[in-house]
């Protein structure tokens, strides 16, 4: 069956009926914004005012994400010296906040940390958003806010080219790596829940090791250190791509639906800034332009099956 037809099937599905049933870089200012709120108390105010869009991100994540090599910093942008311009970050997730900024009218900046800190949430204002191939999951939302999701994939295993691994039952009692936090780590530990939809736990008793981020993960599958490596089908095959010496496992261990972040622990107001990123990405999927880029960074189309996602069914309790 084709993906989009099981992403649609197995999860936009699934997901809604289970729903449908149950970082600043200084003070707000009293600058006008095109909303009229009062920046001290309203996010999207907040953004409109500073002139820029903090976006959480990882230098070393293609094609998600990656920093341009000899990549000038803008002269005259707004970030903060910690901060990284628009030249000097792209990739999947990095171009998709881009154009958010730009549907918000203020200017991307671009700020590193480890995955696991993110999600974790209480962001103490560092970012504002972040788009870095995070699912849907339930308990990232009791911490954070799931924005319009922007792709779905699949998770797949990884072995080294030419190993004896065919099918997902081979791997039990194997070394596993995946990254810590990750949805991952969830489904090998057996804990993983995703809204609505059943897990069917086939790899029994592996011997799981994390990494901060897949890139050396799976390196060292293709170095024989592990037998094996779970991650989003994109991730593995960018890898492959660059050379590395790797095969994927055709039956996915699940699918995800990944969604933009935002931290649950504000002091503004965050509906007016929700809704105006939930229209943006809605606007870019309607647009072909999310699909675009996921042909241009990934050579698959992964947007299209999020487009039919409703949002609108998790019942976020948004302020």
């Amino acid at each position: 069956m084709p993906y989009a037809a099981i992403a649609r099937r197995a999860l936009v599905v699934a997901l809604t009926a289970a729903f449908a049933a149950g970082c600043s870089t200084g003070a707000p200012t009293s600058a006008p914004t095109p909303s009229g709120a009062d920046p001290a108390k309203d996010k999207l105010a907040q953004v409109q005012a500073r002139g820029t869009l903090a976006l959480w991100t990882d230098p070393d994540y293609a094609p998600q994400s990656f920093q341009v090599e000899g990549a000038t910093r803008l002269a005259s942008t707004k970030c903060a010296s910690n901060q990284l311009t628009a030249p000097e970050m792209s990739g999947y997730d990095v171009e998709t906040g881009k154009l958010v900024a730009a549907a918000l009218g203020v200017e991307p900046c671009f700020v590193v940390t480890p995955f696991d800190a993110m999600i974790a949430g209480s962001w103490g204002d560092r970012w504002d958003v972040a788009w870095g191939s995070g699912a849907i999951t339930k308990g990232r939302m009791e911490k954070l806010y799931a924005t319009q999701p922007y792709y779905s994939t699949p998770a797949n295993f990884f072995v080294r080219e030419g190993a004896a691994i065919a099918k997902l039952a081979d791997l039990s009692g194997k070394k596993i790596g995946v990254c810590s936090g990750c949805t991952h780590q969830s489904y090998l530990e057996r804990t993983l829940e995703l809204p609505g939809v059943k897990i069917d736990y086939v790899v029994e008793n592996p011997t799981v090791v994390t990494y901060n981020t897949e890139p050396p993960g799976l390196d060292d599958v293709a170095a024989g250190t592990l037998d094996a490596f779970l991650c989003s089908e994109p991730v593995g095959l960018g890898r492959i791509a660059s050379g590395v010496k790797l095969q994927e496992i055709q039956t996915p261990a699940y699918y995800t639906f990944k969604t933009g972040y935002v931290d649950r622990d504000l002091t503004l107001a965050a509906g007016p800034f929700l809704a105006a990123v939930n229209k943006a990405i809605s606007d870019l999927h309607a647009s072909g332009k999310l699909k675009e880029l996921s042909l241009q960074f990934f050579k698959k189309d992964y947007a299209t099956p999020a487009a039919a996602f409703d949002l609108a069914g998790l019942n976020q309790q948004v302020p």
